[in-house]
């Protein structure tokens, strides 16, 4: 059953989400940019989450799916706060954050504001700081000078947009330039043949995590979704693995 966080509790605005109760540690779905929690991958978790009797949340960011807010409005760091009230707000104890594309890099930011909370992390095809290298020069210039890019999206008929207030609060969350002291159990899967994130990033960002417990998993024929049957078994059996080092 869908259900919302009153708009008081959430940036004033209501966040959707679906909540499975079950053991613990509760694992938290984070979609990429401009996807949400109806997403093959997220659905496939809470899936197997329910055949496992695992507690289970996922949503949808703020002006993202069936959550209020308008998305041009929206901002990484009100997407950052949109994972922290999913902590603070619906889940109970510990919790393990799944983050795919740009969900990968509020993983990240929620692990360091709430380290008492979050247990583990799994990054599929994680992209952070990809404010800082996902555009072309002249692309940054057009967002700062006209307020707003707009170009094609390989992934659906909607363009991709991106405005100067969600660039700039990327450039502000900014990660791989210094170590991230990050000290929970890390897995990445990275396909190698993605074309929007380099799988280079995923060894960065590897190096950059403080955590002793970093493993990074490269799919050769993977691509950027990493959705077919055979990405998906591979990140349950990640997930699960996962749980059982914790």
């Amino acid at each position: 059953m869908s259900e919302m966080l009153e708009e008081s509790q959430a940036a004033d605005r209501p966040l959707a989400y679906r909540h499975r109760e079950g053991r613990g540690p509760t694992l938290i779905f984070l979609p990429g940019f401009m996807s949400d929690m109806e997403g093959s991958k997220a659905i496939a978790l809470d899936h197997w989450a329910q055949a496992q009797g695992r507690a289970f949340i996922r949503f949808d960011y703020g002006g993202c799916g069936s959550s209020g807010g308008a998305f041009e409005a929206q901002t990484l760091t009100d997407w950052r706060d949109d994972v922290l009230a999913m902590i603070d707000l619906v889940a109970q104890g510990p919790v393990v954050l799944i983050g795919s594309s740009m969900g990968g890099w509020l993983m990240l930011h929620a692990a360091l504001a709430r380290p008492e909370r979050v247990t583990g992390l799994v990054g599929i095809a994680a992209a952070p700081d990809f404010t800082a290298w996902g555009f072309s020069q002249e692309e940054k210039l057009a967002i700062l000078q006209n307020g707003r890019l707009e170009r094609p999206s390989p992934y659906g008929d909607q363009p991709t947009i991106v405005t100067r207030d969600l660039w700039q609060s990327g450039e502000a969350l900014r990660v791989l330039h210094a170590p991230i002291a990050v000290d929970c159990p890390v897995r990445l899967l990275q396909g190698q043949q993605d074309p929007d994130v380099p799988w280079a990033y995923a060894l960065e960002l590897a190096k950059q995590i403080r955590s002793s417990d970093v493993q990074t998993i490269l799919i050769k024929d993977g691509d950027h979704r990493l959705s077919r049957d055979q990405d998906i078994t591979l990140l349950i059996a990640t997930v699960e693995g996962l749980l059982e080092a914790l």
